[in-house]
């Protein structure tokens, strides 16, 4: 059985649904088993792997060994396997680097992208929903196991991540919104969608992994730990991800050209992490100085008509 095609598209200028629901089609899984997972992942990653609970899920990065992002992800356990969720593309380009070193451990890496479907469900109504499919669901933890798969709880938004087929039978019947409903959704909650287009460009902190809790300055050595914790006890980044709203008639990928509006006339500035687009709204995370004026205005270069300004991002960068 198959997911139905997602009819139904939501505008962030719009109220909330009392319940959304969104197969994510446009991420992708990387599954980590074998009886050295967690020690194999927890030397590649920004993330604490042994400080994960069964009851948790974290925000990570892999990164090169000179420190630069080769995906950002959500990672969590279903079972004895560790899960990686990142866009499809990353996992793609990803996959092969982490294999490079797994030989020497005892850990299997695979993309169970199609094996498993994730499922996007927030709004008011969609505790009550996923408790009268799950009985077993609780928000008491940010990740609840089920007995096929598990619940993240992500502030009031959940990511189902099950079985393909059960989440097919799932949602047969239900009305079912398209995926750039939930991009928006993580646009503004401020997170780093990487694709690989934009892979070994920044290092975590450009991106605001440490304002996620998306690394960990205490764990030990990792692939590319001497260039992160530099940037934290030394100084000198000077770039940040931040959000931005307006209107575009061109269609905005991560390869576009944002530019600063300036006195003399508009300059490149920044690089496109992520865009979402309804209608002529825009949404869009970019990597920019990290002293960008609160009231800078930008446009896409490739539609000179084009309006962006800042949204205020839900977290603080202050350490």
């Amino acid at each position: 059985m198959s997911l139905t095609a997602p009819q139904l598209f939501w505008a962030p200028d719009t109220q909330l649904p009392e319940l959304l629901i969104s197969p994510l089609s446009h991420l992708g899984l990387i599954q980590v088993t074998g009886e050295q997972n967690r020690s194999f992942i927890h030397g590649q990653i920004t993330a604490d792997v042994n400080a994960l609970t069964a009851n948790d899920w974290c925000w990570g990065a892999h990164c090169d060994p000179k420190g630069k992002m080769l995906a950002a992800f959500r990672l969590f356990a279903v079972a004895d396997s560790l899960m990686l969720l990142m866009p499809k593309d990353t996992v793609v380009s990803d996959l092969p680097e982490f294999r490079k070193y797994a030989v020497f451990s005892k850990a299997e890496l695979d993309d169970v992208s199609d094996a498993w479907t994730v499922l996007g469900v927030t709004g008011n109504g969609a505790e009550s929903w996923i408790k009268g499919h799950f009985p077993a669901f609780s928000t008491d933890h940010p990740l609840c196991p089920l007995q096929q798969g598990v619940v993240l709880n992500d502030n009031g938004r959940f990511l189902l991540v099950l079985p393909t087929a059960i989440a097919a039978e799932l949602v047969q019947a239900q009305a079912l919104y398209h995926h750039s409903a939930w991009q928006a959704l993580e646009i503004l909650a401020g997170y780093p969608g990487l694709s690989a287009v934009h892979r070994a460009q920044f290092v975590p902190q450009m991106c605001n992994l440490q304002a996620l809790n998306g690394i960990s300055f205490t764990k030990g050595c990792y692939m590319g730990q001497e260039t992160v914790a530099r940037m934290k006890y030394r100084g000198g980044n000077k770039r940040a991800l931040y959000i931005l709203k307006g209107q575009a008639i061109v269609s905005v990928t991560p390869e576009s050209t944002l530019e600063l509006a300036l006195e003399e006339g508009f300059r490149p500035q920044g690089t496109i992490l992520e865009a979402v687009q309804i209608d002529d709204q825009l949404l869009l995370t970019a990597v920019l100085p990290n002293d960008t004026a609160d009231d800078a205005v930008f446009r896409i270069a490739e539609d000179p008509q084009s309006q962006l300004t800042l949204v205020a991002r839900p977290y603080s960068l202050e350490e």
